[in-house]
């Protein structure tokens, strides 16, 4: 097991093909961007506690084709961006 520490907007990349990007947190949360194949089964930890659903409730969500590593670089900068101008713009 490895523990790291990032900032937001950093990333790490697992295998050759799945990237986690830290881009943010609030309160008791993080919040993470999982760029991976549709093929890899992502699943977080709460899933399997909840009550078992009828396979047609169940959503599948793939990552779009076609956007580059930079526009991914380019968007996680942007909401960077925003997140602190709101932030400051919330100051009393």
């Amino acid at each position: 097991m490895v523990k790291l520490t990032l900032r937001p907007g950093e990333f790490i990349d697992i295998g050759e093909n799945v990237r986690v990007i830290f881009s943010g947190g609030s309160a008791n949360n993080i919040h993470l961007l999982v760029d991976a194949p549709k093929e890899v089964n992502i699943a977080r930890s709460s899933a399997g506690k909840k009550k078992e659903q009828p396979e047609q409730s169940a959503r599948t969500y793939y990552r779009k084709k076609g956007i580059s590593e930079e526009a991914q670089r380019e968007i996680v900068s942007i909401l960077m961006r925003e997140k602190k101008r709101n932030a400051v713009n919330e100051k009393p």
